[in-house]
């Protein structure tokens, strides 16, 4: 079974849904983690750039990815992008890799990027293309889920608990990879931080650890 994990940003993959990641390559799955986005002079210096893409790359390894795409849209200034030729990106995505199940970020997420990535990938996932996608999951990013507007359109709301007791010391051993993007606690983009929300998705399902999804859509 192949499995899509759109990512605006590199690191957003991991913290999202780590964990289901290795659960899927342990299955025997082809994950792909496609990263949208990439940071541009003079906003983001280019060795920045560089460091978080190799990062990202040895992360995504260290979980079993297949194949880590970089779209290299720009980051923070997707407004400027052709919307014809962004939601073009994402139909050619989908129907390349023609996967089962696809992992987005959650569309109420403070970062603005998060939410043009899922509406374009909304568009390449209607049900009217050569292949249509069995299952679509929404995931969650600390520092940016929870932070926009408190109203019930920005809220995530999971109704899907997926266990990773097995898998968190994994996830949390592709995130340190991110030395350029992790932060001591009480930073969100911290070891600790990340650990303390899966301990407290499992909780909710008495399980040691679990990563919370919102299910978008699924065909049966």
């Amino acid at each position: 079974m192949n499995v899509l994990v759109i990512a605006p940003h590199p690191d957003d993959e991991v913290l999202g849904c780590g964990g289901t990641i290795v659960k899927h390559t342990e299955n025997g799955d082809d994950v792909y983690v496609a990263v949208v986005t990439k940071g541009c002079e003079p906003i983001f210096p280019k060795e920045q750039v560089e460091q978080v893409r190799e990062e990202c790359r040895r992360a995504d390894e260290f979980l079993g990815v297949k194949e880590t795409v970089f779209m290299d849209f720009p980051a923070s200034m997707l407004e400027t992008v052709p919307r014809y030729g962004f939601n073009g990106a994402f139909i050619d995505l989908i129907q390349r890799i023609r996967p089962e199940v696809v992992y987005l970020p959650n569309r109420g997420d403070m970062q603005l990027d998060h939410k043009m990535v899922v509406d374009a990938a909304m568009v390449a996932l209607r049900p009217k293309y050569s292949h249509r996608v069995r299952v679509i999951y929404a995931y969650e990013t600390l520092s940016e889920t929870g932070w926009d507007l408190p109203d019930v359109t920005n809220e995530f709301i999971p109704n899907v608990y997926n266990d990773i007791s097995g898998q968190l010391e994994r996830k949390l051993g592709a995130l340190k990879k991110f030395k350029s993007q992790v932060s001591q606690f009480p930073d969100a983009r911290s070891l600790k931080a990340v650990e303390a929300l899966a301990r407290y998705r499992g909780a909710m399902m008495s399980m040691e650890a679990a990563e919370a999804f919102a299910l978008i859509r699924e065909l049966r």
